[in-house]
């Protein structure tokens, strides 16, 4: 069974520990500009399960539209979760990863790779 319209799915893993980040909230917003003025608009939230995943897309089934998107990760309360002499001290609280969507029709994963002392990321499968 194929979805209507594309979706955007993320996962997040904790690469200082080797293991998925569980409790992760994760915010998505659209952008859209008017003029010099940028408008953000949040269109979905969710929290990563034991497994770093989201139980479903944060957009899918013909909401998806070719436009700027943010993702918002709070790592703060991932990190808050554990101790300091576990994990040292987090730079981060929340990483924003902004994307451009060019295809409706398409899957967009972008997965967050996180670490007290940095972060990466990538277009996924």
């Amino acid at each position: 069974m194929s979805v209507a319209g594309g979706r955007i799915t993320t996962h997040v893993l904790d690469t200082s520990k080797g293991v998925p980040a569980a409790g992760v909230r994760v915010e998505l917003f659209v952008l859209h500009r008017d003029g010099q003025k940028e408008n953000k608009m949040k269109v979905a939230e969710s929290v990563t399960n034991s497994d770093g995943r989201l139980d479903a897309p944060l957009l899918e089934g013909g909401k998806l539209e070719q436009a700027v998107y943010e993702l918002q990760f709070n790592v703060e309360g991932y990190y808050a979760q554990r101790s300091l002499e576990e994990l040292g001290q987090s730079l981060w609280t929340i990483v924003p990863i902004r994307f451009a969507v060019s295809d409706a029709a398409s899957h967009y994963h972008i997965p967050l790779l996180i670490a007290p002392g940095g972060y990466s990321t990538y277009r996924g499968s």
